[in-house]
């Protein structure tokens, strides 16, 4: 029979690997969901509708179906004989990059269209041509406006992470299940919450600091 702290200490062995797919998505996910809201800013149907579709797709199904997906459904499709096969930990990452980015072009367009139209005019005077304006003026503003729902996504993706349990990776909830069933006892389940609840509160933590150093002061 384990003791509470080496079930605690087995658990924490996981994470490393819950580490790379959370450390990997928000690398890729934000700057790919800037872009993209830039993207759909520019005011192209033809880029707006494809941006629209595809974050349509990936906010309205569910997390899990879309690892399933990927992991499970890309080999069973055929192209001139060949098919897509990904490895666990790749399926994994893919998909919330794929996932994440979606949400985050949403949140990003979302601060870019609530700045003042004043300040585009003022870039106009200045003479800054689309990308100048976004990058020096627009975007700052935007992102300082959503560092809390940047936030609350940092931690939802914390425990998203939970769910590449599906593809057969050893991550902090699948290892809770088999130290549970194998000792019949709930202090896995108590030992796991807290390692979640600590890494939540790392990460409010470190937006709070964000947050409180680009606050607006009047």
């Amino acid at each position: 029979m384990m003791t509470t702290l080496q079930i605690f200490i087995e658990l924490l062995k996981t994470l490393p690997k819950v580490s790379m797919v959370y450390i990997l998505t928000a690398l890729f996910s934000l700057p790919f969901g800037i872009l993209g809201a830039l993207a759909y800013t520019r005011k192209n149907s033809f880029v707006r509708t494809i941006l629209s579709l595809y974050t349509w797709i990936f906010r309205g199904s569910p997390l899990m179906l879309q690892l399933l997906m990927f992991y499970y459904g890309l080999p069973l499709i055929k192209f001139a004989g060949y098919s897509i096969t990904l490895g666990p930990y790749q399926a994994g990452i893919l998909t919330f990059i794929i996932n994440y980015t979606a949400y985050f072009i949403e949140i990003i367009r979302g601060g870019i269209d609530s700045i003042d139209v004043g300040q585009h005019e003022a870039a106009k005077v200045l003479g800054y041509n689309y990308w100048q304006k976004m990058i020096y003026i627009i975007l700052p503003q935007a992102l300082r406006r959503v560092l809390p729902s940047l936030g609350n996504e940092a931690i939802s993706l914390i425990k998203d992470t939970s769910l590449i349990y599906v593809l057969s990776i050893t991550e902090i909830m699948k290892r809770t299940k088999e130290l549970a069933n194998t000792y019949y006892i709930i202090s896995p389940y108590i030992c796991s919450a807290l390692i979640y609840l600590l890494l939540s509160f790392c990460v409010d933590k470190i937006f709070k600091i964000i947050e409180s150093k680009n606050k607006i002061r009047l």
